[in-house]
């Protein structure tokens, strides 16, 4: 699994490096440039592309496709033989043969939702659509996968609710909470590829150390393609008038793809049943997926109840911005979808930084609070508990620093709407 990983990762680190180069380029021969926002949006614009989101989907979908059919169309033996030019037994990689055919259907949902919301980003990013049809569009993607697969929130709760609508309704609006976060995030040069490349980063070790093949092989590759992505979006070369910073954006066409991959690999690879053992050789809890539950004749069960923890730690930074940010919108009276500069990057820079080192204060929490998450699932309660309230101190120590710092502002007449 170790060796996938470090596989894919680089593939798609390749990939993307390459296509966003040449997306860039032709974005800029064709104007392809950042659009102005949808009336009443207080925006910075750029002459600068905002088609990275192509090369992100790309670098993601094209191996991920490539993988799904050699497993289908290539023989057990080319693939052993091909496992073994790679240094992978093949015998460990047959094993899960089956159960990677299995999760076929899964991930076309999975595409076909990644290019339903690519699509609409790639739009909005040229003619700016409403918040209400951009979230029309991006629960249908999220309906269809709640409902017609296992991929679901909280279904230990269906039985005493009388049936899945409750698990199905809440699974929707995790995609629709997370994909709207990213999105958000998406305000500062480098800020949500980089936040994005972080969770995803902690979410692959999580599945390195369960053994989830599917579900680490698209984080392997998301981390790939945002990292590659993140070479041209960083501000690397910053200088005091704002220049040198990114020379491509991911547009709404990566932002969003982005939010709702995280949500789905989120709730895939933590709330679904399989069968959580303890492996008498580690002393550490494994789950197992479905093909290995009837495999080795185990029972299914549900995992911990902490592991719910692990989505909200990794992605805790996100969360909070969005969080924060739509409290400010609708205290003021405004559409907390109209966008704005009272994002938490923005209030950091209020605080005396420059852009850049707000992007690394915001790395550095999210790295916090998202490695707290990868031995989560392996501790017992009150362990679990006590990294739960670790994540919450410090996300509250950010939240009074704020709060004490608006008052400051607002009592010499400093605060603002929305403008730094």
């Amino acid at each position: 699994m170790v060796v996938l990983a470090l596989l894919l990762l680089p593939l798609a680190l390749v990939l993307s490096l390459a296509t966003t180069a040449a997306v860039r380029s032709i974005s800029n021969r064709l104007g392809a440039h950042d659009s102005p926002g949808v009336a009443g949006q207080q925006k910075i614009r750029r002459r600068i592309p905002n088609t990275g989101g192509i090369a992100i989907v790309a670098s993601f979908v094209l191996p991920l496709v490539a993988g799904l059919a050699a497993v289908h169309i290539l023989s057990d033996s080319t693939l052993g033989s091909i496992a073994s030019t790679f240094g992978i037994a093949p015998e460990r990689l047959l094993v899960h043969i089956p159960g990677i055919r299995s999760q076929t259907p899964l991930a076309l949902q999975l595409l076909a939702g990644v290019l339903v919301l690519h699509v609409l980003g790639l739009i909005d990013d040229r003619k700016p659509l409403g918040p209400f049809l951009k979230l029309v569009v991006m629960a249908l993607p999220a309906i269809w996968i709640a409902a017609m697969s296992d991929t679901r929130l909280l279904t230990l709760l269906d039985a005493h609710v009388g049936g899945p609508w409750l698990s199905i309704a809440v699974t929707v609006l995790w995609f629709l909470v997370v994909t709207n976060a990213m999105n958000f995030m998406d305000n500062m040069d480098g800020l949500s590829a980089g936040v994005g490349a972080i969770g995803a980063s902690c979410l692959l070790a999580v599945a390195l150390m369960h053994g989830q093949w599917f579900i680490g092989a698209c984080l392997a590759l998301l981390v790939g393609a945002l990292a590659g992505f993140l070479v041209f979006n960083f501000p690397w070369r910053l200088k005091p008038d704002g220049s040198g910073g990114a020379s491509i954006f991911m547009g709404d066409g990566g932002s969003v793809v982005l939010g709702f991959l995280l949500a789905f690999l989120t709730t895939r690879m933590t709330f679904v049943p399989g069968a959580w053992v303890m492996d008498e050789a580690t002393h550490k809890r494994v789950l197992l997926s479905t093909t290995q539950v009837a495999e080795f004749g185990v029972a299914i069960s549900n995992p911990p109840w902490y592991v719910v923890l692990t989505p909200l730690l990794v992605l805790a930074v996100p969360l909070y911005d969005f969080a924060s940010v739509v409290i400010l919108r609708i205290s003021q009276g405004r559409s907390p979808f109209v966008g704005d500069q009272q994002h938490l990057s923005h209030r950091t820079v209020r605080r005396g930084v420059n852009k850049r080192t707000a992007v690394l204060v915001l790395y550095a929490f999210a790295a916090a609070t998202g490695l707290s998450a990868i031995p989560l699932p392996t501790l017992e309660p009150w362990q679990a508990l006590l990294v739960g309230a670790q994540a919450f101190v410090l996300l509250a120590g950010l939240g009074l620093f704020e709060w004490s710092a608006l008052r400051a502002d607002q009592g010499d007449g400093r605060a603002s709407k929305g403008v730094p």
